[in-house]
């Protein structure tokens, strides 16, 4: 039987439920799933927010293939405050250097908060420095190559301090809170992320 999960991975944690490292915080120090659910996809350990955790592989597929574009929006807090000529450069597609290779990061939505979005306090707190200003930014990819969130940010000039996945597709975080686990029926699962089709 299927089963389909949205959980808040909480900050400083694996996106996995084992580990080889002593003292590295996993998914199984928040939430209890069958042994036989995995992520889908992952968050850095150092990034938060949602992530979909399920036994169906067609799912996982659909979700991983780069064939099969589908939208994810992160909420970014970045060191400084981000000028409209830095939003247009990410906008547009950046050069990043991707595991010792050069990609063209594909164009994407970028918009800048008007004032900090209503999010969960995180743990430890993004240090704070009253000298130096911070902002934040939505940021809607259709593609997912590693720690690009962060690399495209300090492209421009303005490195990452906090990044949140709120969505993919039509799921999203709404309120929930680091550590919130919420189950999905099969149907609503996949109307939410390919719009019905099965």
């Amino acid at each position: 039987m299927f089963r389909y999960f949205i959980i808040y991975k909480p900050y400083k944690t694996l996106s996995q439920f084992t580990s080889s490292i002593d003292n590295k915080k996993t998914l199984a120090d928040y939430f209890t799933v069958p042994k036989s659910v995995y992520p889908v996809g992952r968050l850095d350990e150092d990034s938060e927010g949602l992530l979909i955790l399920t036994n169906d592989t067609k799912l996982n597929h659909r979700l991983l293939n780069p064939a099969f574009e589908h939208e994810r929006e992160y909420w970014v807090q970045l060191d400084g405050e981000i000028t409209d000529e830095a939003i247009t450069q990410m906008q547009q597609g950046l050069q990043l250097n991707i595991k010792s290779s050069l990609h063209q990061t594909k164009t994407s939505g970028v918009i800048i908060f008007d004032e900090a979005p209503a999010v969960a306090e995180r743990v430890p707190p993004v240090r704070y420095r009253a000298n130096i200003p911070t902002s934040w930014i939505k940021i809607i990819l259709r593609e997912g190559k590693n720690r690009q969130v962060r690399k495209m940010t300090a492209k421009v000039g303005f490195p990452t301090l906090r990044l949140i996945r709120y969505r993919i597709e039509d799921i999203t975080l709404n309120d929930m809170k680091p550590g919130t686990i919420i189950e999905l029926s099969k149907k609503s699962i996949y109307k939410k992320l390919f719009h019905g089709s099965i």
